[in-house]
């Protein structure tokens, strides 16, 4: 019988992350190969400086390596901070908002913050 609960190496599947990050860094090499002018004419080079295109490429390579890893590692980072447990849990109360305390029986929310403040729940409220 299998486990219901994905494990850290189903979360981190090898092949995704690694395709994710690949993607990302084309993307990257593309944006720049792209704003480097790859596709334009290319101006007349002056001797010994090297030719624009050769010069996009170069820079379109660094920045897909640089995506690339940076992707790569932000992803694992972050897939470390699941815990694989909680995946599953489901959650029946808004998210962003604090845990409540339960209270110790019924009818124990009214008398047991008057109580926690120091009034006598019996009393009247104060007059204004």
């Amino acid at each position: 019988m299998t486990d219901p609960r994905p494990s850290r190496r189903e979360l981190m599947k090898p092949a995704q992350l690694i395709g994710l990050a690949f993607a990302a860094a084309l993307f990257g090499g593309v944006i720049t190969l792209m704003s480097m002018g790859v596709l334009q004419e290319p101006r007349p080079v002056p001797p010994g400086e090297m030719h624009p295109h050769l010069k996009a490429w170069v820079v379109a390579g660094v920045v897909a390596g640089i995506v690339f890893i940076v992707t790569l590692v932000t992803i694992a980072l972050l897939l470390l901070a699941v815990d694989p447990a909680q995946l599953t849990k489901q959650i029946d109360r808004p998210v962003l908002l604090p845990d409540e305390e339960p209270a110790s029986g019924p009818g124990a929310s009214a008398a047991g913050d008057g109580a926690a403040r120091g009034v006598d729940p019996g009393a009247d409220p104060p007059q204004r």
